[in-house]
C-alpha cells in the first residue's frame, strides 16, 4: 500500500527535481502529456497548467495513489509502465522518480523511442543514492535473519539498475534522439526528531511497510531510527542535512 500522505512530506524538497525536469521540455503546444507515475497528482496539475490545451494522461501503479490523483480531478488509470505504450498524439512524456522500481527500465525507454513520433519529448528523473547510508542502513537491517524471514523478498532495491547521466545520454544518442542528461546531489534541510527515517517511510520503506504486520512496521522503524540518527545527526539547531543524489535525462525523439 502506498500512502500518499506520507510521499507529500516534505512536499516542497520532493517537488523540486520534477520542476527541474520538466523545464528542460522545450515544447510549446503539445498534443498529448503523460505523466508515468503520477502519485497523489499534485505535481500532475501543475503539467496541465503549463500546457492547458494538451490532452493529459496519468497513470500509476499504485491504487491509492490514483484515487488520490483522482480526488483531485485527474482522470488518473491504474497502470504498469512496463506495458505502457504512448498513443499516436504522444508528444511529452514525462516520467519522474518511478523507473528506478524498474529493473529492465533501460529496455523500456529505448522502447518507448521506437514508439514515439518524431518530435516527441521524453524526461525522467531517478534517484541515484542508493549506496548512501540511508539506503544501506536499511537493507543491513532487513538482511539480519529475523527480518529476513518476515520480509522475504519485500527488499530488492538496490540502485544497480540506475545508471549514471553518462550512460542514459548514451543509450538515447544511441536511439537517435537530441537528449541532455545531467546529476544534481540536493543538500536537503529535514527537522524534527527522525526526519531522515520519514523522508525514507514515503518511498524505499514502502514496500517493507507492505509485507509487515503493523507491530512489526512500528519495531522496524524502532530499530532503524537509531541507526539514522547516528548515521545523520542533527545539528545544534536542529537542522539535518540529508544529500539526496538524482539523475536526469530528456530526449527529443528525432
Amino acid at each position: 500500500m502506498w500512502d500518499p500522505d506520507a510521499y507529500l512530506g516534505y512536499l516542497d524538497l520532493r517537488s523540486r527535481p520534477f520542476f527541474d525536469l520538466v523545464s528542460r521540455i522545450d515544447e510549446r503546444s503539445p498534443r498529448r502529456v503523460v505523466d508515468l507515475g503520477c502519485g497523489p497528482g499534485n505535481l500532475t496539475l501543475t503539467l496541465s497548467r503549463r500546457w492547458p490545451s494538451a490532452a493529459l494522461e496519468a497513470m500509476d501503479s499504485s491504487e491509492e495513489m490514483v484515487n488520490a490523483a483522482r480526488s483531485r480531478g485527474i482522470e488518473a488509470r491504474l497502470g504498469d509502465v512496463n506495458e505502457w505504450s504512448p498513443r499516436p498524439d504522444t508528444d511529452v512524456v514525462v516520467c519522474n522518480a518511478v523507473l528506478h522500481w524498474v529493473p529492465e527500465h533501460a529496455e523500456v525507454l529505448r522502447r518507448w523511442v521506437r514508439e514515439l513520433s518524431a518530435g516527441a519529448w521524453i524526461a525522467v528523473q531517478l534517484p541515484r543514492n542508493f549506496s548512501e547510508p540511508s539506503h544501506e542502513l536499511l537493507r543491513e537491517l532487513a538482511a539480519e535473519p529475523k527480518w529476513q524471514r518476515a520480509l522475504g523478498t519485500a527488499v530488492q532495491l538496490d540502485g544497480s539498475e540506475v545508471l549514471d547521466a553518462l550512460h542514459y545520454a548514451e543509450l538515447f544518442a544511441a536511439e537517435g534522439c537530441q537528449v541532455d542528461a545531467w546529476e544534481t546531489t540536493y543538500v536537503q534541510r529535514l527537522t524534527g526528531k527522525d526526519p531522515v527515517l520519514d523522508w525514507i517511510s514515503g518511498t524505499a520503506l514502502r514496500p517493507i511497510k507492505d509485507a509487515l504486520e503493523p507491530e512489526l512496521w512500528d519495531r522496524f522503524r524502532a530499530q532503524l531510527a537509531p541507526r539514522l540518527r547516528k548515521a545523520y545527526p542533527p545539528r545544534s539547531d536542529g537542522t539535518t542535512w540529508f544529500p539526496f543524489r538524482r539523475v536526469f535525462a530528456t530526449a527529443r525523439v528525432r
